[in-house]
């Protein structure tokens, strides 16, 4: 076996300084470009639109005259959609993450429902739409409304929020929960004061990333609402007659 003398091993710790200091450079030159692309986006889009940024602009409807056309319906439907989704979803998905951590029994139903909980962070929005349109507004009876659509997205990301709840449950040691647990606290004090509290950046966190991907998803709501929004078509034009012969 080599053995490496004093001058070899400067030389190598060198070398990886100098190889760290390269990879840092590279890292902060990349995010250099990408806040510069932003900020040139934004100054463009803010250059262009500032003249339209009126009061009139969030306070009025959608009209065809582009000169009083508003999004007074599309900021206030925004947020009492998010504000259902975020009540549906978020006690739901916290629950049952610190249920599935902390709770449930290794065995293979638990097994069962982490599998299809993982699969379901993955399905496309279009099938959430499609089973809400046929469970909550015409099972349920809710029809095109503010509820159906914050349940539609309340289901579309409670995966999100159950596996990032998890996950950062999972990153507490476990040394929390037995020093916990040997001065006599029981499993739901162990949870409530020490657990959840440690566990919160995660967890709003994956909150956070289950409602913006919530608050940009168009094809859900687009499925249940769609006659709400679209209630006439184009008029068709005759079709010319065939020359007679």
């Amino acid at each position: 076996m080599q053995t490496l003398t004093t001058e070899q091993i400067r030389k190598l710790i060198a070398r990886g300084k100098m190889k760290d200091t390269v990879f840092q450079a590279l890292g902060i030159l990349c995010l250099g470009i990408a806040l510069l692309v932003i900020f040139l986006l934004v100054s463009d889009m803010l250059m262009r639109g500032i003249d339209r940024l009126t009061l009139d602009f969030f306070t009025n409807f959608a009209s065809r005259r582009a000169g009083q056309s508003g999004i007074l319906s599309a900021w206030v439907g925004t947020i009492l959609v998010m504000l259902v989704t975020a009540m549906a979803a978020v006690p739901l998905g916290v629950a049952a993450g610190i249920y599935l951590e902390e709770y449930a029994k290794s065995n293979w139903v638990t097994d069962i429902i982490e599998i299809n909980i993982t699969n379901l962070a993955a399905v496309p929005s279009i099938v959430y739409g499609l089973l809400a349109l046929g469970i909550f507004v015409y099972a349920f009876g809710l029809g095109q409304s503010i509820l159906s659509a914050g349940l539609t997205l309340a289901l579309l990301i409670l995966p999100i929020v159950i596996v990032s709840t998890r996950e950062a449950i999972r990153a507490i040691p476990a040394m929390i929960r037995e020093g916990s647990m040997a001065v006599g606290a029981t499993r739901w004090q162990t949870c409530r004061y020490h657990i959840i509290p440690y566990a919160m950046p995660g967890i709003l966190t994956g909150v956070i990333i289950g409602l913006a991907r919530a608050i940009g998803e168009t094809a859900p709501i687009i499925t249940i609402g769609a006659l709400t929004f679209i209630a006439f078509l184009p008029p068709v034009p005759p079709s010319p007659r065939a020359p007679m012969a």
